[in-house]
């Protein structure tokens, strides 16, 4: 079975070096097999498994806590699936609402370039539309915080 260095890791599995050692001292990944007369960890085919599961929950979001139980909850196979199903369902509804909030904030932004747009060519009746559209979304920004 081939092994790798803490780089080799790092490079395959796109965790940074600090962020292995994070996830091994927290109990996300190992134990990690250490190399007899270095002392070096080596890690195998199943770390580089489970790092690369860590690095995608990582990649949307997803806390150690909630890591720790999808690893669980993968270890125990089908009988965990729909508690698997469940947790992965609430992340993508927190993604859900980010999304949400990031699209009124982009609608904010592109509200406050057309009300600069119409002070720009000097059209009143245009910079009072969009200024009412502009209070509206500030209220919604607001409520996304």
């Amino acid at each position: 079975m081939a092994t790798f260095t803490i780089r080799g890791m790092s490079r395959r599995s796109g965790l940074s070096e600090p962020t292995l050692r994070y996830y091994e001292d927290v109990g996300l990944l190992g134990p990690v097999a250490r190399d007899e007369n270095s002392g070096h960890r080596r890690y195998d085919e199943r770390d580089l498994d489970t790092a690369e599961i860590l690095a995608c929950l990582r990649a949307v979001g997803v806390g150690i806590e909630d890591m720790r139980a999808y690893l669980a909850n993968r270890a125990r196979g089908r009988t965990a699936a729909a508690e698997q199903r469940d947790l992965l369902l609430r992340h993508a509804e927190r993604v859900e609402a980010e999304l949400a909030a990031q699209r009124v904030r982009l609608t904010y932004l592109r509200e406050k370039a057309a009300l600069w747009d119409a002070r720009d060519r000097g059209d009143g009746a245009a910079e009072k539309h969009i200024t009412d559209r502009l209070l509206e979304t500030v209220g919604r920004l607001e409520a996304t915080r």
